[in-house]
C-alpha cells in the first residue's frame, strides 16, 4: 500500500489533469486552490467560485479542510468565513474518495442539495424553507455580484499587490489607468 504523501500527491495530479484550475498557495501539496464552477440546472449555474484546500498530513484517511473563498450565499457555507459545513464531507468521507470526487461529486450535491436543517448560514436556510423562490433569486443575485470568473479572488483582503494576480486579472489591468484599486506594473 503507498504512503499518504504518495497518494497526495498521485489525487493532487488526478485532479490537475482534470478540468479544473489548480493553483498552489506554497510549495508544499497541502494548500492549494481550485476554481469550481456552479452545477448545471442550478441557481448556482454560471457561478465561479475559488475554493481553497488543504490536506491534512492523515489525508487521505482524514478528509480534506474545503472552504469558499469568494462568498457564496448557501444554507451550508458561512458567509463570512467561507467554511463550509464540515459534516457534508467528513460524515461521508472514505479513503476510497479522491480529490476529484470532492469537485465532482461532494461540492455539486452541496450545492444542488443544501441542508437547511443543518445550517451555517441561518438567513440563507430561513428563506429557503420559507420562501424557495426568494431563496433562488437571492442565489442569483449572490452569484453575480460574488461569483463571475473575473473576481474569482478578488473580494479577499489578502489579495494585496500586482505578483498575486491571476495572468489574466494582470492583462486585464494593463492600460486601464482609469481604474482604482490596482498598483502601476
Amino acid at each position: 500500500m503507498s504512503s499518504p504523501s504518495k497518494r497526495r500527491e498521485m489525487d493532487l495530479m488526478k485532479l490537475m489533469m482534470s478540468d479544473y484550475k489548480v493553483e498552489m498557495i506554497n510549495d508544499g501539496m497541502q494548500e492549494f486552490y481550485v476554481d469550481f464552477h456552479g452545477p448545471k440546472e442550478s441557481p448556482y449555474e454560471g457561478g465561479v467560485w475559488r475554493i481553497r484546500v488543504e490536506l491534512p498530513d492523515a489525508y487521505p484517511y482524514k478528509s480534506p479542510s474545503i472552504g469558499f473563498v469568494n462568498k457564496i450565499y448557501h444554507p451550508n457555507v458561512d458567509e463570512m468565513s467561507g467554511s463550509v459545513c464540515l459534516d457534508v464531507i467528513n460524515q461521508t468521507w472514505s479513503p476510497m474518495f479522491d480529490l476529484v470526487n470532492v469537485f465532482e461529486v461532494f461540492l455539486p450535491q452541496l450545492l444542488l442539495y443544501p441542508n437547511p436543517s443543518d445550517p451555517l448560514n441561518g438567513e440563507a436556510a430561513a428563506l429557503m424553507m420559507r420562501d424557495r423562490t426568494a431563496y433562488e433569486q437571492r442565489v442569483k443575485e449572490s452569484c453575480q455580484k460574488y461569483a463571475k470568473s473575473e473576481d474569482i479572488g478578488a473580494g479577499e483582503e489578502e489579495k494585496s499587490s500586482d505578483e498575486e494576480l491571476s495572468e489574466d486579472e494582470y492583462a486585464s489591468s494593463d492600460g486601464d489607468e482609469g481604474m482604482a484599486g490596482k498598483a502601476d506594473p
